[in-house]
């Protein structure tokens, strides 16, 4: 739990630091150079020989869906939503992180649903705003990014339940491998040569993006959503709304409803207190 809420906290700056400074620089080489430099990252603690060659493939595999092909849809839906509503749509994440997980493993635990509804009710409470004329569009785009995000966690979690292989760090590096494959195969295929140039700052906010957001934070998401059931795991995802508001609020003076934003939070804490006792519900029962 302490690992989902430290990324938490970390990932309440990417929505502003993408959509305040990365406007106008092609999404797919903008994703492509976030997974390259994060993979980078874990080229020195990755094992090449000796692997387990089906859990590597697995692994690379999840992160071309959790983020290669989350980041396309993700960085695409800027160019139809305002940052806000970008957080406003993300509140189904939730719902698709539980769902497949259940569907994985062939059970569904409909209590769950309780507690997640009422932390996805809350983030909207939170996010409510007007939207714009594009936001069909943005909205399934920003869909497909939910979903691909939810289904690389369930999974990564759900692997490594399955196969219970504990060296994390030499594995991880193969979900960037994954990711970058794909992000490369876009990029190739429907890149913008034109809007390729960064200034500076550009050039700052991907590097902080791509290791300590990407890096580290992807790192620590995944391995934090091994530790605890899909119920939590699903209202985490919703947690960090309010937080990205606060942050939005505080570094770039957006205009929020502090009512709202109370209410929000206050209900989407109360869903993770249901959710414990939910969970001991599950408990008691699979003991009898």
């Amino acid at each position: 739990m302490k690992k989902l809420i430290i990324v938490t906290f970390i990932w309440a700056f990417s929505f502003s630091l993408i959509g305040n400074y990365l406007k106008g620089v092609d999404s797919s080489f903008a994703a492509l150079l976030r997974v390259v430099l994060a993979l980078i990252c874990f080229l020195p603690f990755m094992k090449f020989r000796g692997v387990d060659k089906k859990l590597a493939t697995l692994t690379a595999c999840i992160g071309g869906v959790q983020i290669g092909a989350m980041y396309l849809f993700y960085y695409a839906s800027f160019k139809y939503l305002s940052v806000v509503e970008i957080a406003l749509f993300t509140i189904f994440t939730p719902f698709y992180v539980t769902i497949f997980y259940d569907i994985l493993n062939r059970k569904f635990k409909s209590l769950y649903l309780i507690s997640v509804f009422i932390a996805v009710f809350g983030a909207f409470v939170v996010k409510y705003n007007e939207i714009n004329s594009g936001f069909v569009m943005g909205f399934l785009i920003l869909q497909g990014a939910n979903i691909c995000f939810a289904v690389g966690q369930s999974s990564y979690k759900f692997l490594l339940e399955k196969y219970d292989f504990k060296a994390q760090k030499e594995l991880f590096g193969y979900f960037f491998v994954g990711a970058s494959f794909v992000c490369l195969f876009v990029f190739l295929i429907y890149g913008d040569f034109s809007k390729l140039s960064l200034n500076l700052t550009q050039y700052l906010v991907i590097l902080w993006l791509s290791v300590v957001a990407s890096a580290v934070g992807y790192f620590l998401w995944n391995k934090g959503a091994c530790e605890v059931d899909s119920g939590v795991l699903a209202i985490m995802n919703n947690a960090l709304i309010p937080v990205a508001i606060i942050v939005n609020l505080i570094f770039w003076g957006s205009p929020v409803n502090l009512t709202k934003l109370i209410i929000g939070g206050v209900m989407i804490y109360v869903s993770l207190i249901l959710h414990d006792y939910i969970m001991r519900y599950y408990k008691k029962i699979e003991k009898i």
